[in-house]
């Protein structure tokens, strides 16, 4: 999730996170589903194209820390891409790492109909499928816009033969968000919806473990709430973009800043933090693995 589609210190002393209140044990159990939502932010700017491209450097250094790591996860592409690097997109499933779909120019699901959407869906198939994903199971909709109101996407995902989508942010949101959804993953209809991961803060609903927020947030933080999440049976759900590690990208105005140097200094700040910060949790015992491999233990156990 990137903002934008085409087109204090209290709340967190009460909530008592603590870095000691989870047995190794325990830790060493729980599934870290930390994903890469692939994209390239130059393509939805009109002059993107005069900066360099760093979606291949990027995403070659994610390929050797997960190998260092021995991780394996779940790439969600969007179709500009599977067109531009299929040869990348190879190396990614050579690797052991799952190919999910982002949709084809990132559009999120409110600006869709329905049946442009099953149409997007099978490009996604025909894309990926040609870049060597042997069956397309995984869907991550732009922004997390999947919502009530667009929860006609569930029904079109389960006829295109998509086993899972991880496209709900769990709370009331600025841009889209699914309150009174819940943490745990569940079924609509014939599909898994696999939320993403919030701080356990009563009134300071996070997406801990993704984008901005794991960039933003100190380390202690993330590792706690990890725990907290861990604790209740529910799996770490997050996800970084390839610009989110690259702290020697140019600087240029990201696209759904809307202008605001705030956001604008928030899409930079602390790029060198990522890949410690997933190394924390990795040595803190969360094991990563791709989101089929976690569905396919949902299926077992239902």
């Amino acid at each position: 999730m990137a903002i934008g589609c085409h087109r204090g210190g209290s709340p967190l002393q009460s909530a008592r996170l603590t870095a000691t209140s989870l047995p190794d044990n325990a830790a060493r159990s729980r599934s870290l589903l930390i994903a890469v939502d692939l994209e390239d932010v130059r393509a939805r700017m009109p002059d993107g194209d005069r900066y360099p491209e760093r979606v291949p450097a990027m995403t070659d250094r994610l390929l050797r820390f997960f190998a260092d790591h021995r991780m394996q996860t779940t790439f969600f592409v969007v179709g500009d891409i599977a067109r531009r690097y299929r040869s990348l997109l190879g190396e990614i499933v050579a690797e052991g790492h799952e190919l999910g779909w982002h949709t084809d120019e990132h559009v999120c699901l409110d600006r869709q109909t329905p049946q442009g959407f099953r149409e997007d869906l099978q490009r996604g198939i025909d894309l990926l499928g040609a870049a060597g994903a042997r069956k397309l199971e995984g869907f991550r909709a732009p922004v997390l816009s999947l919502i009530p109101s667009t929860a006609w996407a569930y029904e079109a995902l389960a006829e295109a033969g998509f086993r899972y989508s991880s496209s709900v942010m769990p709370t009331r949101h600025p841009l889209y968000g699914w309150a009174g959804f819940g943490q745990q993953a569940r079924r609509v209809g014939k599909v898994w919806e696999i939320p993403i991961s919030l701080l356990p803060v009563p009134g300071l609903p996070l997406a801990f473990a993704a984008g901005i927020y794991l960039r933003a947030l100190p380390r202690w933080v993330i590792r706690a709430a990890a725990w907290k999440v861990a604790r209740a049976g529910a799996p770490l759900v997050g996800y970084v973009h390839p610009y989110d590690l690259d702290a020697e990208q140019d600087r240029f105005r990201q696209p759904g800043t809307e202008g605001s140097v705030l956001y604008h200094a928030l899409m930079y700040y602390n790029r060198k933090s990522v890949l410690p910060k997933i190394d924390a949790l990795a040595r803190a015992g969360f094991q990563a693995e791709t989101y089929a491999s976690y569905v396919s233990r949902l299926d077992a156990a239902s």
